[in-house]
């Protein structure tokens, strides 16, 4: 399946359950693994639940794969794998610790001067 329409499903399938602050990273330049990640909030462990099975039902009916899901025993952040695509749904204190969005920006955060190097 072509990654915009399977972004699509994916990001359709979060808004229908009322996910919050969904973010689509393109990653083509940064991993081989995968060429998207999307992430979202939800409010609680049954939402996350409720959001991850939204995505595979409806990538599934799509005719789509799902190669993996981890994190469903908990709910705090869970991993939806559709291979070009990889979706994080998570809770705001889990979102905000892990902070993904950081660690795959395509731009790195400016190196801040240490008193050692002189600055």
């Amino acid at each position: 399946m072509d990654v915009r329409k399977l972004q699509k499903i994916a990001v359709t399938a979060l808004e229908d359950i009322k996910g919050r602050d969904i973010e689509v990273i393109n990653t083509t330049r940064l991993s081989s693994l995968f060429d998207r990640i999307v992430i979202a909030s939800a409010d609680s462990a049954r939402q996350t639940k409720s959001l991850a099975r939204s995505v595979q039902d409806k990538v599934l009916a799509a005719g789509g794969r799902i190669y993996g899901m981890e994190g469903e025993e908990t709910g705090d952040w869970i991993v939806v794998d559709l291979g070009d695509i990889v979706v994080h749904i998570m809770q705001p204190a889990v979102r905000s610790y892990y902070n993904l969005e950081e660690l795959w920006a395509a731009k790195p955060a400016p190196r801040k001067k240490s008193a050692a190097a002189g600055g």
